[in-house]
């Protein structure tokens, strides 16, 4: 099979899927979730296929030339590659979970044409080389996310999906603005005419203030934020899509496409950017100190590692980028195995309040034990995989001199386990709160999603040399060293 076909049925085979998915739900509920599974699980494998010629610094591209400077193109490097890779692997384990989370819900026939339409519009955003496409790609997302997150269709519910809508489309808008300003400047949509356009004539600063805009909007960073605690009440597989590996990193992600690989931006903006991200994993950080609803607490852990990431990217050095790419997986891993355990524990007791929880470790102890391994990932702790990440960063902003934001950031990342040993506690251990409620664990397949995502997140760091060689391959390719 060519390259270049295989790159075109991963992004298409979901696309295609959403839309069969519907006369697919006629025959069968489980025929319909079993092909959600297998469309999914698909574009991983053919994404996989692609990581050993990516990592040899061979591009796979499909280009179409239109009039208007549009390009229909689309590039396969390491750096799309990796984050399909990661996209679809923990997608592919989030529907799995979904199965038997979903099942007492209505709105079942919608719930997995999006989820699916969702993942073929990150693909196709994933490897798009053209801004117009891209921005359409992100669209997409935004329409998807919108009606996922309104699941439960009640008043409450139908008013977050519209904020996160809201905020998000209004930040688009703006980013699009860049993009047009882009093709004033540059007289082109196309990444690669803009990269080699911009080594004569850089980006004016509006330009990059205005795409900078849309992607911290996307990415829920200050002051674009408010919109993904609320957006928690989904049901729990959305919140873990949403927070973990595929909405809130499509901005790092677009951040590392336009401003690492094509343009490299101005020294003030490697100040202000960390700035912004430390400001907004302190904020997020202390918010998640004092809130009491377990879902909007790992939503701020969201917001405060996001930072983490945009620290890494903001600082040019290859050991900063590497880490925020490694932080991406490490991340996504933990987050989506927090929020399915959150899942579990507010299916079985009703509330997601942790001051009305309490004593639950001994009738749930594999979701209890996976919570911990997936917040000592987040946290940090070794020898879990978020350590190393974490650690990689900061050593960038150290080899940077940022000596104070360094500290910022160690701040946030003590504040990280204090708000997770403190939830852990008050929803685990001591005494129950209610008694007389029975709670029991989640169902095998349910505990099996939350315990391989626990696995990997321990994994990742006991193995972590090979997860790390792919940081720094693709870090060394989009810097341009390699």
């Amino acid at each position: 099979m060519k390259n270049e076909l295989v790159l075109l049925l991963i992004i298409l085979i979901p696309i295609i899927g959403a839309l069969v998915l519907p006369l697919i739900s006629r025959i069968s509920a489980a025929f319909r979730n079993g092909f959600s599974f297998a469309v999914i699980a698909f574009s991983f494998a053919l994404s996989f296929l692609l990581l050993p010629l990516a990592l040899k610094n061979q591009v796979i591209t499909i280009f179409k030339d239109f009039p208007l400077g549009f390009n229909f193109v689309f590039t396969a490097d390491s750096l799309a590659v990796g984050m399909a890779i990661v996209v679809s692997f923990i997608s592919a384990l989030i529907v799995l979970y979904s199965f038997d989370y979903i099942k007492h819900y209505e709105n079942q026939n919608e719930y997995y044409p999006m989820v699916v339409l969702f993942l073929g519009a990150m693909m196709g955003l994933v490897f798009s080389g053209n801004l117009i496409l891209l921005y359409v790609f992100w669209e997409v997302t935004a329409v998807t996310s919108w009606r996922l997150i309104g699941f439960f269709r009640k008043k409450e519910h139908v008013l977050a999906a519209d904020k996160a809508f809201l905020v998000t489309v209004f930040g688009s808008l703006l980013m699009l603005l860049g993009f047009i300003r882009m093709y004033q400047e540059t007289g082109s949509f196309d990444l690669f005419t803009i990269r080699e356009v911009v080594k004569l004539h850089p980006i004016s600063n509006l330009t990059i203030a205005l795409i900078l805009a849309g992607i911290f909007s996307k990415s829920a960073t200050l002051p674009f934020h408010t919109w993904l605690p609320d957006a928690g009440v989904a049901p729990s597989p959305i919140t873990a899509l949403l927070h973990a590996a595929v909405l809130v990193k499509i901005g790092v992600y677009v951040f590392a496409r336009i401003f690492i690989a094509t343009i490299p931006i101005s020294l003030s903006w490697h100040t202000i950017i960390p700035v912004i991200a430390g400001l907004s994993a302190l904020v997020s950080a202390g918010a998640a100190l004092v809130d009491t609803d377990l879902k909007r607490i790992i939503a701020y852990s969201t917001i405060s590692q996001i930072g983490f990431i945009f620290l890494g990217f903001s600082l040019s050095n290859e050991i900063g980028i590497a880490g925020g790419l490694l932080f991406i997986l490490m991340h996504g891993l933990a987050k989506a195995g927090l929020f399915l355990c959150a899942g579990i524990i507010e299916q079985n007791t009703k509330t997601k309040d942790i001051t009305q929880l309490g004593g639950l470790f001994q009738a749930m102890p594999v979701t209890a034990v996976s919570f911990l391994f997936c917040a000592f990932s987040v946290m940090g702790i070794p020898p879990f995989g978020g350590f190393f990440s974490k650690y990689m960063i900061i050593s960038g902003t150290l080899q940077k001199g940022h000596l104070a934001i360094a500290a910022a950031f160690l701040f946030g990342a003590l504040l990280t386990i204090l708000y997770l040993f403190r939830a852990f506690n008050l929803v685990f251990l001591g005494e129950r709160k209610n008694p007389s409620l029975s709670v029991k664990e989640g169902s095998p397949l349910m505990l099996i999603c939350v315990a391989s995502f626990a696995l990997l997140s321990l994994l990742g760091g006991i193995f972590i040399a090979f997860p790390n060689q792919i940081a720094q391959i693709t870090a060394q390719q989009i810097m341009g060293i390699k």
